[in-house]
C-alpha cells in the first residue's frame, strides 16, 4: 500500500513538474492580438476572392479590436519600441479603413487595397513580436 501511495505521489509531482516546464517555454500569448487576427482573418481571406462583404460589415469591430490591442499591455518579451509603434500604426489604419467604408465613398478596388495594405501591417506587428531568428506562423481560418 506504502509503495502504491508513494508511486501516486511521484506521478503527480512528475506531471506537475512537466507540465510546469512546458508551459515556461511556451511563447507568449496575447489575447488582444489573438482578437484582431481573429477579425482581420474572417475578413481579409474572402476579400481575396473578391468578396468584402465581411470587410463592409466588421470594419468597425476591426477598429475597435485595433483600439483595444494597441491600449492593451503587452507580454513582457513584445514590450518593446518597435512593436508599440507598428501597433500604433496599425490602429490607426484600421480606424482609416473603417472611416473609408462608412463614408461609402470608396470604391471596391480602394477598400481592397486599404484592407490589403493593413494586412501587411498586421503582419508588421506580428513580425515585431518574434524573437530574431523564429518565423511567423500564418494560419488561415
Amino acid at each position: 500500500m506504502k509503495n502504491n501511495l508513494l508511486s501516486i505521489c511521484i506521478f503527480i509531482s512528475a506531471l506537475f513538474i512537466s507540465n510546469f516546464a512546458v508551459s515556461q517555454n511556451k511563447p507568449a500569448s496575447w489575447a488582444e492580438l489573438k482578437a484582431y487576427h481573429s477579425i482581420m482573418s474572417s475578413t481579409f481571406h474572402p476579400s481575396e476572392e473578391g468578396n468584402l462583404e465581411p470587410i463592409k460589415k466588421r470594419s468597425g469591430e476591426l477598429a475597435e479590436a485595433a483600439k483595444v490591442w494597441n491600449k492593451s499591455t503587452p507580454p513582457a518579451e513584445f514590450n518593446k519600441p518597435t512593436v508599440k509603434e507598428t501597433l500604433k500604426h496599425l490602429e490607426e489604419e484600421s480606424i482609416a479603413l473603417d472611416k473609408l467604408i462608412k463614408d461609402k465613398k470608396a470604391t471596391d478596388a480602394e477598400i481592397k487595397l486599404a484592407l490589403e495594405k493593413l494586412h501587411d501591417r498586421f503582419h508588421e506587428v506580428v513580425g515585431a513580436c518574434k524573437k530574431e531568428g523564429e518565423e511567423h506562423e500564418h494560419k488561415s481560418n
